[in-house]
């Protein structure tokens, strides 16, 4: 193994979190060291044990609110040394964003800006944002392109996301020595192959996934599917569902890319996805399939802030990151259920 003192150092905030949990562990793996940031706001502590369970190491943890600027420059003043940070956190639930909006403009962009501007006061100059597909709002051509033009997103979370991407932009052109590179996601579900990391989100899950999971081990009465009367095959919304662990091991190669100044511009976007759209209803189907249980769902009105279809063109990924989904759906719906079963120790 590597001495420790020759790995670099990356600051993941939101690291434990879903997908940063996850990307933490991509990167232990792949030699770094990894210092979280988190407010454990949607997230719990016991995930740091279970990433040592899964990689051998236990990674540096800080608890700080991001929206602290105090704080966040006090801890980039004594992680000077850091090669690159990756940024996760943010709320995230659509639905909580339309009825309040202001708790998400203050926390997504507040904690944004307090991370890059401690950063680049210490001359920590690459930059990974977690960006989402929603900024391109509801599009017309499809498969989505990182050329498809960037709209006014319907919901103040995915708002948050393009206001970010905009603010990088201006970053960038301000100063020649930061780089940075946003990753638009799908839909992320599933879960780590070992089964001790996934999705938990705190409260009623706003994703379907866990939702799904949840309703199969009898901790919600019933799934709500809202809406099937979307110009879609089955009236259902569809959306490019990307497996977790596919989407961490993306990251890992993005801080590569910025590491090695491979990047062709200061600021780079990348879609994350598979190419491939399924339905809530196909989702439903396949989960039936897999667990051997019947769901109980029902379908009910349209949610704020959803679109009827988002799916991607990854081209640009794989032509210049190397980077493509590999796991199939059934793995993605596998990975979660089995997750559910460890976490609720359900036989």
């Amino acid at each position: 193994m590597i001495d420790k003192k020759t790995k670099q150092k990356i600051i993941v905030t939101g690291g434990c979190g879903y997908i940063g949990s996850h990307t933490v562990v991509a990167l232990i793996e792949n030699n770094f060291e990894v210092v979280i940031l988190d407010d454990l706001s949607n997230s719990n502590i016991t995930v740091l044990d279970r990433i040592e369970k899964i990689t051998g190491i236990k990674p540096t943890f800080i608890e700080v609110d991001l929206k602290d600027i105090s704080r966040v420059e006090n801890i980039f003043r004594y992680n000077k040394d850091v090669a690159a940070v990756i940024h996760f956190a943010a709320y995230k639930a659509v639905s909580e964003s339309v009825k309040e909006p202001l708790k998400y403009y203050q926390n997504n962009l507040y904690s944004l800006m307090n991370t890059l501007m401690s950063q680049q006061k210490h001359g920590i100059n690459n930059f990974i944002f977690s960006s989402s597909a929603t900024v391109y709002g509801n599009s017309k051509t499809l498969p989505i392109t990182e050329e498809n033009e960037v709209q006014r997103p319907f919901s103040p979370y995915g708002n948050t996301k393009k206001i970010a991407e905009e603010i990088l932009d201006d970053l960038v052109k301000s100063d020649p020595n930061f780089s940075a590179i946003s990753l638009r996601y799908f839909n992320p579900i599933g879960a780590h192959d070992s089964g001790l990391i996934g999705e938990l989100p705190s409260g009623v899950p706003n994703n379907l996934m866990p939702y799904i999971t949840q309703t199969a081990v009898g901790i919600r009465a019933k799934l709500m599917v809202y809406g099937n009367d979307y110009p879609t095959k089955d009236g259902t919304p569809i959306r490019d569902y990307i497996h977790v662990v596919d989407l961490a091991e993306a990251h890992v190669i993005a801080v590569k890319r910025l590491l090695n100044n491979k990047q062709e511009e200061q600021l780079e976007t990348f879609n994350l996805g598979t190419g491939i759209g399924y339905s809530v209803l196909e989702i439903i189907k396949v989960f039936e399939k897999i667990s051997g249980s019947k769901l109980n769902y029902e379908i009910t009105g349209r949610r704020d802030g959803d679109v009827p279809l988002l799916f991607a063109s990854t081209n640009l990924a794989k032509e210049k990151l190397g980077w493509q989904a590999k796991r199939k759906l059934e793995d993605m719906v596998l990975s979660s259920w089995k997750w559910e079963q460890n976490i609720r120790k359900v036989k």
